[in-house]
């Protein structure tokens, strides 16, 4: 074992603690439920790690304007998908969509309601590099995490950054350890891109992973990333430029390379085909355009769609129309995250009916 592996396993254990649910920003208050506004209402929910920056920005605004508190825990699609499921939470939160099989398991009662899109950025911790962007195509990106590729001096990722002098380190892969959407998205690609992906792998919100060290939240693998020279990880995009890292340009299905932006994912977002009666489970990953960066995705609210006891059910639909207007769609910029196009906001709009 090397004395960067061995550091990076005892931080490993640091960051369990680091990124446990009493030290994310979306804390409960005291008492393990927040205070209700002069116009009543608390809903919890808990999900996606991924959406968590601009979700805590909206519940914090929306909090202010109608007195209506939103208690989020940043735990992960799968745990947001199981505390859906089992009935714990008022609504879910989710990168991965869930499964057929998960829909049956609540008799059909869930809408997914799409919020904003997102990039997941794969992130590296080179500082030899200096500010020098490293370019990746699918197939030598699936070999890294597949444990393929493990020098960064590696020929095939020379091949692709002519003029880099990449260091003779081993690569240290990083990764989720819980249930995540991020990992959804961020295998979905790799699927599609590297076919011995696909079959040894697969996609889905938590894997198999054949290499590399699991942290905790999009938190703790920007973390396990930041403090190991020569580790690599995927994590949602403001993770990784609020920690001063560097992202990747990642080839494209047009063939160009693409570094995440709020634009380059409105251009994956152009290629959504979303019918009248569409679910809104729908992949954008590896997207077509010259421009389209390929790791965005949708992400989602989970809500039922019988009515809660109480009038839950249009508090949370009264939300819902608050986060499609275009006041709350224009604070996604802010945090590198694209409003949803405007048909799919109508169809939301049209799906909820009238307030």
């Amino acid at each position: 074992m090397t004395t960067q592996t061995r550091q990076l396993t005892v931080a490993v254990a640091a960051m369990a603690l680091a990124c446990s649910p009493g030290d994310r920003s979306t804390k409960q208050h005291s008492g393990g439920q927040p205070p209700a506004g002069p116009m009543g209402g608390v809903l919890t929910g808990a999900g996606a790690t991924f959406p968590n920056p601009i979700y805590t920005k909206w519940f914090d605004a929306y909090a202010r304007e109608t007195g209506v508190r939103i208690n989020y825990q940043s735990i992960g699609s799968g745990g947001g998908i199981r505390q859906f499921t089992e009935g714990t939470v008022d609504f879910g939160a989710t990168d991965g969509p869930m499964t057929d099989a998960q829909i049956a398991a609540v008799k059909g009662n869930v809408r997914h309601i799409p919020t904003v899109l997102g990039a997941v950025a794969v992130t590296y911790n080179l500082p030899s590099l200096g500010g020098a962007s490293l370019r990746f195509d699918g197939a030598t990106l699936a070999d890294v995490f597949l444990g393929r590729i493990t020098r960064w001096n590696d020929r095939r990722i020379a091949a692709l950054n002519p003029g880099v002098a990449l260091p003779a380190e081993d690569v240290i892969v990083t990764h989720r350890s819980d249930g995540s959407g991020t990992t959804y998205i961020f295998t979905d690609y790799l699927a599609k891109v590297s076919p011995e992906w696909k079959e040894m792998v697969g996609h889905a919100t938590s894997v198999k992973w054949p290499t590399g060290l699991g942290g905790k939240g999009n938190e703790g693998v920007t973390q396990l990333v930041k403090q190991s020279e020569g580790s690599v990880g995927y994590v949602e995009l403001i993770y990784a430029i609020s920690n001063g890292l560097p992202a990747a340009r990642l080839k494209n299905a047009a063939g160009s390379f693409i570094e995440p932006t709020l634009e380059s994912v409105t251009a994956a977002a152009a290629s959504a085909s979303l019918g009248p009666e569409t679910d809104f489970r729908v992949s954008i990953t590896d997207a077509p355009g010259a421009q389209a960066y390929p790791i965005s995705s949708f992400t989602w609210l989970l809500l039922p769609k019988v009515p809660q006891p109480g009038d839950k059910s249009k508090v949370l639909e009264d939300f819902v129309r608050w986060m499609l207007t275009p006041a709350a769609q224009r604070m996604a910029a802010d945090l590198h995250y694209a409003p949803l196009p405007a048909p799919v906001i109508q169809l939301v709009q049209k799906r909820l009916g009238p307030s």
